[in-house]
């Protein structure tokens, strides 16, 4: 480095050359670039939350010029409070990419099952709504949502029915309840893409699903077809991506912009940061739920899944603490609102939603962990008593029992042949904890009826298969079905298991070459991309699914993105 010295005793100061000078350093200055142009090189940090598979982020990171775009993976396997770790980490981004699948309102989820992590949508809401991590999506420019249903514009918890059952019996006429319904819906945030606006506030352009979402190789496939077609030109610039839109066009994907505070319903989102902010009290929190109780009952029940998950989250140590205990009390001593919700449990017709009512009554004081208990009991009786039932009883039956709390209770054979004796009542009973019900399942997932293994399919989803003669079992009789939908759906649950027994997959590649039909050959495919891979012979497997596969629609499916794994390195 050049030493400075001053000028010469003597020397004496010539403002023209000084100027030349100046004029000399503007020039250079400005062929070279302005001071803003300098820091618009620093790259954008691409921000990605992997909790499936990493086929989305690693098409990006292939396309996007390491010079310009840095990859900040905020998962960390092991650590559960990963994003918190962000936060303090003061990592701030550019343009946000969530890979998982989504389950229309909770949280984005892996399919595997022996991954742990899992993005919880309440704790993207404390986020966006706290201080205490300012920085993280403060710059977001653009946010890639790759799960189905992430921009769904339909109500997707089930209270909103009950809101209409209740203002039909406050007297409201049917055209009142549905205006009614369809305001508070989008109020609410009672949609996905409601919901994603109000958490990724004032973001220019949000991705997202309308509806089925492709998995994650089909999806990075279109994104690489976008790429060579387009470059990366026009990502993290914040603007509307037609083009990207068209190459995902078979699949029903969505853009939206965030919530700004000029909204119409930027008032719910200020109620969604009382339940979500993490710099208020926990005896706020409650205070807050209190104040919803004393609302309209349509709009109380608007927030039950809300109220439920906050007073469930409450921890002994703090409900012990002299704020926390005075509000508490305050709601278990206010008989005029545990009478009103109380009473509309008792004439909800969901049960899913009567378990959350029940389950808040329990939280907030009005109702004993045995008189909880107690209810639940009678309302599983009635639900085995109707002649009618389907996936959404089973799904609360085994809910409810994830714990194996209930297990054996109503675990009793019935009439063959009887309405109590389908699958849909076998599948509660084995989720009660029948073996015999457990095994009649087995059964129905090799059924040829499409319904029965909708249900087998749904029993399976909370209760997998873990004993290899099982999925042996299970395995061989997919493939001896008929091709159908039935086979299709039965395929894509055993795909639900993580599969590296060899008798199984080899079952399953000679099925790919025995069926006529192109869906179950690409259900195959779905199942073999995430089996494990050291399990099967891949060149001989490439042979086969170049060889034996069947005519299929325009566009990609499972068996290219298949093809492309087995010809990667």
């Amino acid at each position: 480095m050049a030493q400075r010295t001053d000028p010469a005793p003597g020397t004496r100061y010539d403002p023209l050359m000084c100027w030349r000078s100046l004029v000399a350093y503007l020039m250079f200055a400005v062929a070279m670039g302005s001071p803003q142009s300098f820091a618009a090189t620093k790259p954008q940090t691409v921000c990605t939350i992997t909790v499936n598979s990493a086929d989305e982020k690693d098409m990006f990171r292939r396309h996007l010029p390491a010079a310009k775009y840095r990859f900040v993976e905020l998962v960390e396997p092991g650590r559960p409070d990963w994003l918190a770790s962000a936060c303090r980490e003061q990592v701030s981004c550019d343009t946000l990419i969530i890979s998982g699948h989504y389950d229309g309102g909770n949280e984005f989820f892996s399919d595997q099952l022996e991954a742990r992590e899992f993005l919880p949508v309440a704790e993207l809401e404390r986020v966006s709504c706290s201080d205490s991590c300012p920085g993280l999506f403060s710059q977001l420019k653009e946010v890639y949502l790759f799960g189905c249903n992430t921009l769904n514009p339909s109500p997707q918890s089930s209270a909103t029915v009950e809101v209409v059952r209740s203002l039909v019996r406050e007297g409201r006429s049917p055209q009142q309840t549905e205006r009614h319904l369809q305001a508070s819906s989008a109020a609410h945030g009672e949609s996905s893409l409601e919901r994603m606006r109000q958490i990724f506030k004032d973001v220019p352009v949000i991705y997202g699903f309308s509806s089925v979402a492709p998995l994650g190789p089909v999806a990075a496939s279109a994104l690489g077809r976008y790429f060579a077609a387009t470059g990366a030109r026009e990502i993290g610039e914040g603007r509307a991506n037609s083009r990207l839109l068209g190459y995902f066009a078979p699949f029903s994907l969505a853009m939206a912009r965030g919530m700004t505070d000029d909204d119409p319903h930027a008032g719910v989102r200020r109620d969604m940061c009382r339940f979500a902010d993490d710099r208020l009290s926990d005896a706020n929190k409650l205070g807050f739920i209190h104040e919803l109780l004393q609302r309209p009952t349509a709009d109380a029940w608007m927030y039950i899944d809300r109220i439920q998950r906050q007073a469930t989250a409450l921890a002994d140590p703090a409900r012990r603490t002299p704020e926390v205990a005075r509000v508490l009390d305050e709601i278990a001593h206010d008989t005029a609102a545990r009478a009103r919700l109380l009473g509309q449990a008792s004439r909800v017709e969901q049960a899913a939603v009567r378990t959350r009512v029940l389950n808040v009554a329990r939280d907030l004081g009005w109702l004993s962990e045995d008189e909880r208990w107690a209810e639940l009991a009678l309302m599983l009786a009635d639900l085995q008593a109707r002649k009618v039932v389907g996936t959404d009883e089973v799904n609360l039956a085994c809910t409810l029992n994830q714990d194996h709390d209930l297990e054996g209770a109503f675990n009793r054979r019935v009439v063959p042949g009887s309405p109590e004796n389908d699958a849909a009542h076998t599948a509660m009973r084995a989720c009660l904890g029948s073996t015999e019900a457990h095994l009649r399942m087995l059964d129905a997932m090799v059924s040829s009826n499409e319904a029965d293994v909708q249900v087998a399919r749904t029993y399976l989803r909370h209760r997998p298969l873990t004993d290899t003669t099982e999925l042996r079992r299970v395995a061989e009789g997919i493939a001896g079905m008929p091709a159908s939908e039935a086979q299709v759906h039965a395929l894509e649950a055993l795909g639900r298991h993580y599969l590296s027994d060899r008798d199984i997959l080899d079952r399953l590649v000679r099925l790919f070459s025995e069926t006529s039909s192109w869906s179950v050959q690409a259900a195959i495919a779905g199942i073999l991309v995430r089996a494990d891979r050291a399990s099967i012979a891949s060149q001989q497997l490439l042979a086969t699914l170049q060889g034996q596969r069947r005519p299929s629609p325009p566009g990609d499916n499972m068996i290219d993105a298949l093809v492309h794994r087995l010809q990667s390195p």
